[in-house]
């Protein structure tokens, strides 16, 4: 993934306000490296730097990540405001949970959203999940939303 993609990405209020804390360039490269760890465990595992098919232009990341409690693993993904609205979400959910299931042998996944953030909801409804609970992160009650393999 490339560092300035990545500082684009987390140093957007509009992309990341449900998600974390904007980063500065350092943070975020920081963050980064985090993330490249996360390769370890092998695909589909970590955060993936998602680009437009015909122009090869970056428009997000997707991620497959570990999630403490009962929800072994989760999805996730963050888009730049000029691609919202493109139908780009719901595919890197649909594409994502599909991968996720034919590559690992877990019976579920989960997503995780803020309440306030009504878009990624719907995204998470269109494409199979429904709300399971809530998830306490950083002392925020977030909205716990699992798929199960069919």
């Amino acid at each position: 993934m490339d560092g300035q993609d990545f500082f684009l990405l987390n140093s957007n209020a509009q992309v990341v306000q449900y998600i974390r804390p904007v980063k500065d360039r350092t943070a975020s490269d920081e963050f980064l490296m985090e993330n490249l760890h996360l390769y370890i465990e092998g695909f589909p595992y970590g955060r993936m730097h998602v680009t437009e098919k015909l122009t090869g232009k970056f428009i997000g990341t997707f991620s497959l990540l570990y999630l403490d409690g009962e929800a072994d693993y989760h999805i996730g993904y963050a888009l730049l405001p000029e691609d919202w609205g493109k139908g780009y979400a719901s595919e890197l959910v649909k594409f994502g949970s599909a991968i996720f299931f034919k590559r690992t042998p877990h019976s579920c996944l989960f997503a995780i959203t803020n309440p306030e953030n009504l878009v990624s909801e719907a995204v998470l409804y269109k494409n199979g999940y429904h709300l399971s609970g809530e998830y306490q992160l950083d002392q925020k009650s977030l909205h716990l939303f699992k798929l199960d393999r069919l």
